[in-house]
């Protein structure tokens, strides 16, 4: 036929000046078990979702929950589901699974979202059932513990990045997503862009940090994306996990740290500073003072000053 085949990566794809695959067309292409109205559904779900500014993780997970949750009833049209239906794949797949609480949230959220967007339905919203709410603190290291992290790290690119997340409070996609300009030396600021919800904020640049990244910059001059992979373009996610992981090893602390451990140690060091909880809130981006608050239960100089009534005690010695 005088043509040529070759696979649809996003290599491929970029040579040929062809836009990339987004996540659900990968997905969907991937899974060829469920049925075409469902994955034209699923895409027009997506679609939908992303004109309301829903982030793209979020976008990701409620199209896979939804795929896990149709394949589950695989001779089953859109419209014939019931909440009878619903509550058997809550008992025979997640819990039978031992999958989190959180799952079982995300699901409902992802079938409201589906079914009063894009399906007719004989499914009552008002009665599915949602999951209790558990309450677990984050989890938290010590200032020296960072300290000992950051100074494992002997590679300039990865000791920056992993300052910016604690010394700024950002989350992973914030930090992967800011560019040289969301860096404001004048000001000492640093513009975070559609961070959670889609929500701009501005968090202080530390005179440290600052010093920190024009060294680095100096070294690596990035193009567009303050940290930039090996090919140009946002530096990979799973690779910004490995540098940590290597660093926790590398400082020889034996924890099972993540990514967002950062951010959590970020806000519960400033709590023990006496920064005000409404400051704390600011920068973090919550939306609710309630999810803050949650940092005064972990302050481990607050609690260290309460006296137990056992050394009141007079016992003997």
């Amino acid at each position: 036929m005088r043509c040529w085949l070759v696979a649809d990566n996003d290599e491929h794809r970029k040579r040929l000046g062809i836009s990339p695959m987004s996540t659900i067309e990968r997905y969907l292409m991937r899974d060829s078990t469920l049925t075409e109205a469902i994955q034209q559904a699923l895409v027009e779900l997506a679609g939908q979702m992303r004109m309301r500014r829903y982030s793209d993780k979020t976008i990701d997970s409620y199209i896979k929950v939804l795929g896990v949750f149709f394949r589950f009833f695989p001779n089953r049209s859109i419209a014939s589901i019931t909440n009878a239906d619903v509550l058997t794949f809550n008992n025979e797949y997640i819990v039978a699974n031992r999958l989190s609480a959180s799952y079982q949230s995300q699901f409902i959220n992802a079938l409201k979202v589906f079914y009063e967007r894009i399906a007719d339905r004989s499914l009552v919203m008002e009665k599915l059932i949602r999951p209790q709410k558990g309450f677990s603190l984050p989890k938290v290291i010590s200032q020296e513990e960072v300290a000992l992290i950051l100074n494992a790290c002997s590679n300039l690119k990865h000791r920056a990045m992993l300052s910016i997340l604690y010394g700024a409070g950002l989350r992973r996609g914030e930090l992967l997503r800011l560019r040289i300009e969301d860096i404001d030396s004048k000001r000492m600021m640093i513009g975070v862009k559609n961070g959670k919800g889609g929500k701009d904020r501005m968090v202080p640049l530390s005179p440290v940090m600052l010093e920190m990244l024009r060294a680095y910059y100096r070294v690596y001059r990035p193009a567009h994306y303050l940290f930039e992979g090996q090919y140009g373009g946002p530096y990979a996610e799973r690779s910004i996990e490995l540098v940590l992981k290597k660093a926790v090893a590398d400082a020889g602390i034996q924890k099972n740290i993540n990514l967002h451990m950062l951010r959590h140690s970020y806000a519960t060091h400033l709590m023990e500073a006496g920064t005000n909880l409404r400051f704390i809130q600011e920068l973090l981006g919550h939306k609710s003072p309630k999810t803050t608050q949650i940092y005064t239960h972990v302050s481990s100089q607050a609690l260290s000053k309460v006296v137990s009534p056992l050394d009141r005690l007079m016992l003997k010695r």
